[in-house]
């Protein structure tokens, strides 16, 4: 919470500086021997996030918070010695990219109002956090292409259009047992993996010739592997070419062929270990043609429904669904299988399903659509979720209650601060005359209470409540509270906010207290040498934030009293409230009495 205040500040600059800060290509700042920003050009006041106008008047840590620590004591040093501090590499975080730091290079020159007379500083910045994110992207770039390289299993090398070798991979380094020095900038058919037939070497480099040539060649090609072992690859040479059409590189890519039987085998032993899956399965899975006809089905499907799996495979889909459906279900299957597209659980109304003895149960299904030679077929996954419907159906009756149940404490509560209220009126006709405010004061707030919570019973809502008639109806109550005794005519203005300002049930009650202490006070203090006064409510939102203004045409607070800082209970209490908003607070004395409160919009869960 902050609480400041709108004073006037002297300018150091002069126009000998105009020509500086008129700088489209750097930052520049003047800043005066407090650290307070004079002036400042646009350039810099948008690297800092913050507008040249709240600069003014504030110092570096004020404005640059996280970067202040590692600023100031250069900024001393320089005032202190008079001596420039040139192009250092500043680091940090600035408002205007939160979480993430920003580059400078900054040079610190101090202004001498007379010789050895240090007046301020000029501040020269230039942003460097664009170059420095295009060398960190290009250095990550760069190791994320060896990285990939590395990782895969293919052979792959980098060539020159004449068959130098420009780099490899991992795979068939590691596969010949050598190291990348052992063959960069050799001849491509002189490496390790060739030289053990010229017959080879001369077929490889025809390949090169050919694919310098703009060709792609391709062809097995057994080559040399650790311990002077053989494996047959399948090899590819190809052109890559620049944006001239011509050929800047050659890429040599191969796979080793000698595991495609292994690989065969294991796909036998996929297939083996899905069809396990897919019968181990808990929910219902069962694949239908376009003719409804099922083709798949696992365990958990037939038990579901009450039939043996070769049972279930003399079924249609609609055979599924209860029969007085089945005609509906028919046409909406026809139409998804001219177009069918995945469909998630979610995405799916409840549906019921017939069991073989002919009992219906809700189900819930996803749709997934897969692509075979002989045409499309469609998986069905099929959930019984008749235990969730019944556990659904305890919440809900369980949620009815509870609702019911914070209904009638809103209820209570109101009622009961209500008794407060009217104990508090009765108590405040017997007491001495120099209580009854204090009396009266305490009534505001418990009613401000008890009208949070009415607005909640009233409207049935318990997460927010709109600001703008919690406070009509509050300072309603306010007004008529303090001026019905009284011959003074002071109006209360509320302005229609644009959009709705919601509060939130921890917002709720620290505004409606911090609004009754604001509105109590300017009824009491500022209109006591007047017959008339205007009293000014509006709301607005600005991003995240809400913006209340509180302000009156009255005489004014006077110089020298603080929020917080005075005898005043109500003064007293308005700092804290404010921090309950997780807010902020500005008092503006200027032909009367203005007050800025902003505080952040909170998300209403649902």
């Amino acid at each position: 919470m902050a609480v400041t205040e709108q004073r006037d500040l002297t300018g150091l600059k002069s126009g000998a500086f105009d020509a500086v800060l008129s700088s489209e290509d750097m930052g520049i700042a003047i800043l005066d021997t407090g650290l307070r920003y004079v002036e400042l050009n646009a350039l810099l006041a948008r690297f800092n996030g913050v507008s040249a106008e709240e600069h003014v008047g504030r110092t570096v840590s004020e404005v640059l918070p996280k970067l202040g620590p590692l600023i100031t004591p250069i900024l001393k040093e320089v005032i202190e010695t008079g001596e420039p501090a040139r192009n250092l590499e500043i680091a940090g975080e600035t408002p205007s990219v939160v979480g993430q730091d920003s580059f400078w290079e900054a040079s610190y020159l101090p202004i001498f109002s007379s010789p050895g007379q240090v007046a301020g500083i000029l501040v020269m910045a230039v942003n460097r956090t664009l170059e420095y994110e295009l060398k960190r992207t290009r250095e990550e770039a760069h190791e994320l292409q060896r990285r990939i390289l590395d990782s895969l299993f293919t052979f792959v090398s980098i060539l020159s259009p004449d068959g130098l070798l420009i780099d490899a991979n991992r795979a068939p380094l590691e596969a010949a047992g050598i190291d990348l020095a052992d063959v960069i900038g050799k001849r491509f058919w002189d490496c390790i993996w060739w030289n053990y037939s010229p017959k080879i070497q001369m077929q490889l480099r025809s390949a090169v010739i050919r694919a310098g040539a703009g060709e792609t060649v391709r062809y097995d090609v057994p080559i040399r592997t650790v311990g002077d072992t053989r494996i047959t690859i399948d090899f590819m040479v190809s052109p890559l070419l620049g944006a001239d059409g011509e050929v800047t590189h050659l890429v040599a890519s191969a796979n080793d062929v000698s595991e495609r039987k292994s690989r065969e085998a294991e796909l036998s032993l996929s297939e083996k270990r899905f069809r396990r899956v897919f019968d181990s399965t808990a929910d219902g899975l069962v694949m239908i043609n376009d003719y409804g006809e099922i083709m798949l089905a696992n365990p958990s499907m037939a038990s579901m429904f009450g039939y043996s799996l070769s049972e279930l495979y003399s079924c249609s889909i609609e055979d599924l669904i209860p029969a007085h459906l089945r005609d509906k279900h028919r046409k909406k299957r026809s139409r998804y299988q001219e177009s069918p597209v995945p469909r998630a659980m979610a995405a799916m109304r409840e549906l019921m399903a017939c069991r073989r003895d002919g009992s219906e149960f809700p189900v819930e299904v996803a749709l997934t659509p897969l692509q075979f030679p002989e045409g499309t077929r469609v998986l069905a996954t099929v959930v019984d979720i008749s235990i969730q419907k019944q556990i659904q159906a305890s919440l809900i009756k369980a949620l009815k209650e509870k609702t019911s149940l914070l209904n009638e404490v809103h209820h209570r509560v109101k009622n009961n601060l209500q008794v407060v209220s009217s104990l508090l009126s009765l108590q405040a006709r017997s007491v001495p005359e120099e209580l009854v405010d204090a009396f009266l004061e305490s009534q505001g707030r418990v009613k401000a209470m008890a009208l949070m919570h009415q607005q909640l019973y009233e409207h049935k809502t318990y997460e927010s409540i709109g600001a703008a008639k919690y406070s009509s109806e509050l300072v309603t109550l306010i007004t008529r509270s303090h001026t019905m005794t009284s011959s003074q005519n002071i109006k209360t203005v509320l302005v229609p906010p644009e959009r709705e300002v919601f509060l939130t049930m921890d917002q709720a009650l620290p505004f409606g207290l911090l609004l009754n202490e604001l509105v109590t006070n300017s009824i009491k203090h500022a209109f006591t040498d007047q017959d008339v006064g205007e009293i000014r409510i509006s709301m607005s939102q600005d991003g995240d934030m809400n913006i209340v203004v509180v302000e009156d045409n009255g005489k004014g607070v006077e110089e020298g009293v603080e929020l917080g800082e005075t005898t005043s209970l109500g003064f007293q209490l308005i700092p804290g409230l404010v921090e309950q908003l997780d807010g902020e607070i500005v008092l503006i004395r200027n032909q009367g009495t203005r007050y800025e409160i902003r505080f952040r919009k909170q998300e209403t869960e649902e």
